[in-house]
């Protein structure tokens, strides 16, 4: 069954109820804009939009209609660049239901970087809108690939001249959906992993993996239709999109808030009635310290509905989730662990029934199957450390026009996921780190990640980093590059003897205050943090204040 069905099924059963509500605590309206609906809340008016599921499949049929008179035909790749928006998802299902692959493109990609991505998946047409009107500026010209270029308001803002009003075009479509006859093994959809090691790679999914990632979710968090889901990560990534599909496969309500700032999220919550909140761990290190910096207080909120907080798309803290069911004592946690090549969560799962396992990421997921193994491809024993590999429904079919690329990661039906993991007497599996981002100093392996995890449990540290450094005795050493909490002071004499309850070779060498820089799925741009500091000599700051 294509995902599309799942679209029209839902349409049919519920046409008339809200699916999908946008809130922007930011939007300011103008003469030049449409205004979204003005709402007075307990706590503050608000600027919000809703569709019905009925209205959310007509809207998609119309693109499909639009796009197909446009001469985009099966297999075809048409680009999606817009910000979290009610349009997302429509715009999405109305490309693949033209039989159309969908790509959606990061919305912090440079110019330079949509150009690549652009040329990589072979996009005929690109959707985009007002926040990239200047960066489709600088290339509108040096990408001849593209045929047509769609411009969506959103607010009715004024449309380039270099482009075509998204809103216009479709306004007059028909809102049936085109006769496009569509399998579960055709492409649906080309995603990028995050480009933290290098180049994003193109990922090609099959109709089978979407839905397979719906049932996969469903199955997990056991949405049903009266669950309210809260959708804050980027609708670009396979995380937050697939989180939504449990919520979408139950027919059931979404909301997209547009900003990440602590009271924002809570008075989303509070104020849509939401019971499903997934958050990046940054975000839910920010909300602990607005609550405990008296800036949110709890009591004024009413969140008796939300049951659910899972995190995803990095490790998680043992001592983030102890400090969140401090405040949140009826919260059921969980965590997911996924790739975009595994079409996002779910491959291993924790579940909320074992929460005393919090620092694993779990076990497989539904329909998931899980090996650690070496560098043979042999599975290791308990307790010791290989590379995690997983086979699945959910497994991508190969990196587009990568082909050497794709023997490396799949062999034999199983992905080779590049984290270094290992699994305990009750088979719980925890990552150890990224196999690229193993530190050997003086032949002992040290796991970045472990150290990260351990320096998070010193209550001045927001965030933390650990990278290698080239050293000409011992090969590598590690470096820590610490974010201190704001208006907190830190020196280094206080890290290392924090430090001194690590065994000697896992202590980092050098500690360095700076800022933690994190892509928009909270995944650590670790090479950043290289060209930065691996370039020359680097001198601690006594201060640590930022």
């Amino acid at each position: 069954m294509p995902i599309t069905e799942i679209l029209a099924k839902n349409a049919s059963l519920y046409g008339n109820e809200i699916c999908l509500t946008e809130i922007n605590p930011e939007f300011e309206p103008t003469p030049e804009t449409k205004e979204y609906a003005l709402v007075e809340t307990a706590h503050k008016n608000q600027y919000r939009k809703e569709i019905t599921w009925r209205e959310f499949d007509e809207k998609a049929n119309q693109l499909a209609n639009l796009l197909i008179e446009r001469g985009v035909k099966r297999e075809d790749k048409v680009g999606i660049l817009l910000m979290n928006c009610i349009e997302w998802l429509p715009v999405y299902f109305g490309v693949l239901k033209s039989g159309a692959l969908a790509v959606p493109l990061n919305f912090r990609y440079t110019s330079d970087e949509i150009k690549y991505c652009l040329e990589l998946a072979d996009v005929s047409v690109l959707l985009f809108g007002p926040e990239f009107i200047d960066r489709m500026q600088a290339i509108k010209n040096n990408i001849p690939e593209v045929k047509s270029l769609f411009y969506i308001s959103g607010n009715g803002g004024n449309c380039p001249d270099f482009t075509e009003s998204y809103e216009k075009l479709t306004h007059d479509k028909s809102k049936t959906a085109p006769d496009i006859k569509l399998c579960d093994e055709d492409n649906a959809a080309i995603y990028f992993s995050s480009g933290t090691t290098g180049f994003p790679k193109a990922i090609l999914h099959s109709h089978r993996s979407l839905v397979f990632s719906c049932e996969v979710e469903q199955k997990h968090h056991g949405q049903t239709r009266g669950d309210i889901f809260l959708c804050i990560p980027p609708l670009y990534h396979t995380g937050a999109k697939m989180h939504w599909f449990g919520s979408f496969l139950a027919g059931s309500k979404g909301v997209l808030l547009r900003g990440t700032k602590p009271k924002w999220i809570i008075e989303t919550a509070a104020n849509e009635r939401a019971t499903i909140v997934w958050l990046l761990v940054p975000w839910a290190q920010d909300i602990l310290d607005a609550i405990e910096r008296g800036e949110i207080n709890l009591k004024e909120f009413d969140l008796s509905n939300w049951r659910l907080m899972h995190i995803g798309a990095q490790p998680v803290p043992p001592s983030l989730v102890k400090r969140w069911k401090n405040y949140f004592h009826n919260h059921e946690y969980d965590t997911n662990y996924g790739l975009s090549e595994s079409i996002g969560p779910g491959a291993v799962h924790l579940g909320i029934e074992n929460t005393h396992k919090v620092g694993a990421i779990g076990k497989a997921g539904h329909g998931w199957q899980t090996k650690i193994v070496d560098e043979k491809g042999e599975p290791v024993k308990s307790g010791e450390v290989g590379e995690l590999i997983v086979s699945g429904d959910g497994v991508m079919k190969c990196y587009y026009k990568d082909p050497k690329a794709t023997a490396d990661t799949l062999k034999s039906g199983w992905l080779y996921t590049g984290d270094m993991a290992k699994e305990d007497e009750d088979g719980f599996i925890y990552l150890v780190d990224r196999k690229k981002d193993v530190i050997i100093t003086g032949g002992e392996n040290i796991y970045p990640v472990q150290i990260e995890d351990f320096l998070r449990g010193f209550n001045k540290i927001k965030d933390v980093a650990v990278i290698g450094l080239t050293h000409e005795r011992l090969g590598e050493i590690s470096a820590a590059i610490i974010e201190i909490k704001p208006g907190m002071n830190c020196s280094e004499e206080e890290i290392t003897q924090f430090c001194a309850q690590l065994p000697r070779y896992k202590r980092p060498y050098k500690i360095i205050f700076d800022a933690v820089p994190r892509n928009a799925t909270g995944k650590i741009e670790k090479p950043k943090l290289r060209e930065k500091y691996c370039g020359g000599s680097i001198v601690a700051r006594q201060t640590g204040q930022i």
